[in-house]
């Protein structure tokens, strides 16, 4: 498991607070992203109504629907599979450091929304970058034997009496 990162956490932290446009409960990190409300509220600012029920209070069971419908919701929007926490990794502090990964890809997701103005969080996104060749350049290097190729200098195994027998010179 990585490390956790002060910064980056609260980095994160400011992020949700500059898009929501609301200070955020005092406490640590993970506490005030427990309950899953504040991500649920993060996930309606960037999706108006993605998530559609936020339970602000109740048993374990109830604020861990908080979580998943969060997880819904990103999955919608785009953040990869792979990069998505569980909902045990920050409910019951198992892995902290994915939970900080999952937003900072949602953030940086943010980036292919053009309807979404807001700050952005993380490195900017790549742009594509095509390149075109000319069916000159793609075959110049075609009379070219390069030693990946199998070309190795003139040696052989001819006169190698085949497989187990030793080689006779």
């Amino acid at each position: 498991m990585a490390p956790r990162n002060k910064e980056q956490e609260q980095e994160v932290l400011e992020w949700i607070s500059a898009v929501l446009g609301e200070k955020l409960p005092p406490g640590a990190y993970e506490d005030v992203l427990k309950d899953g409300v504040v991500l649920c509220k993060l996930a309606n600012k960037l999706t108006p109504g993605s998530v559609k029920k936020i339970q602000e209070r109740g048993t374990n069971f109830q604020l861990m629907e908080n979580i998943q419908r969060f997880q819904a919701a990103i999955k919608k929007y785009g953040v990869p599979e792979e990069e998505i926490f569980q909902t045990a990794d920050l409910f019951e502090r198992r892995n902290i450091p994915q939970v900080t990964l999952c937003l900072y890809s949602l953030g940086r997701i943010t980036q292919k929304h053009p309807e979404f103005t807001g700050p952005t969080l993380g490195p900017k996104m790549a742009e594509k970058n095509e390149r075109t060749f000319t069916e000159e350049q793609l075959r110049a290097n075609e009379g070219q034997l390069n030693l990946q190729m199998g070309y190795n200098k003139g040696a052989s195994q001819s006169g190698h009496g085949g497989f187990g027998n030793t080689r006779h010179m």
